[in-house]
């Protein structure tokens, strides 16, 4: 009987599939390799886009700059401008103010009651007097009450003093707030030109 030796060609079987296998595992470094360098050109060229952009907008911030620091002082001398204004306003609203209050008062006070003590302060005001009886103080309230200048009326005490020549009168403090309604005419002349 021939005998055959099989071991050799089982050796030339098991290099074979090793080189198979170091080829394969070779062409997959490669793949790897080749992915990677895919992928770093990829990312390098995104975050150069990505450079160019910021340097581009840095670029147009540095461009619009003086505009921006222009309408920086525009806003703040607008501030100020309407900062005087206002205080003009207030003067003008000052200057004004007590006239048309006495003008309301004398309006507004029925006769046989005399107002002897008037003091304001922040709008509010505060009046002292005297009057006949306690019906007229009550007229005189009914009156500011429905006046358009003054609010919050608020009758603080009345007290009856002792008899003069006869005549017992009734003394009152009241409160209120004046409040003056804005004119026409000087809403419109806070209205700038060409607005």
């Amino acid at each position: 009987m021939i005998e055959i030796n099989l071991l050799a060609h089982r050796e030339a079987k098991r290099l074979a599939e090793i080189r198979e296998s170091v080829v394969v595992l070779l062409l997959g470094l490669v793949a790897v390799g080749l992915g990677v360098v895919f992928v770093d050109g990829r990312i390098e060229s995104q975050i150069a886009g990505a450079q160019a952009t910021v340097r581009q907008l840095e670029n147009e911030i540095e461009r619009y700059r003086p505009q921006e620091e222009q309408v920086a002082a525009f806003k703040k001398r607008k501030a100020e401008l309407e900062a005087k204004l206002e205080v003009i306003k207030e003067l003008d609203r000052a200057r004004t103010g007590p006239v048309q209050l006495f003008e309301q008062l004398s309006q507004t006070t029925p006769e046989r009651l005399w107002v002897t003590d008037l003091s304001t302060m922040q709008g509010k005001v505060r009046m002292e007097g005297a009057s006949l009886d306690n019906v007229v103080v009550a007229d005189f309230l009914r009156a500011l009450n429905a006046s358009s200048y003054f609010d919050n009326v608020d009758l603080i005490r009345t007290d009856r003093e002792t008899p003069v020549d006869g005549v017992r009168l009734v003394r009152f403090e009241i409160t209120a707030d004046f409040t003056p309604p804005r004119t026409a005419t000087s809403e419109d002349a806070a209205v700038p030109a060409g607005a």
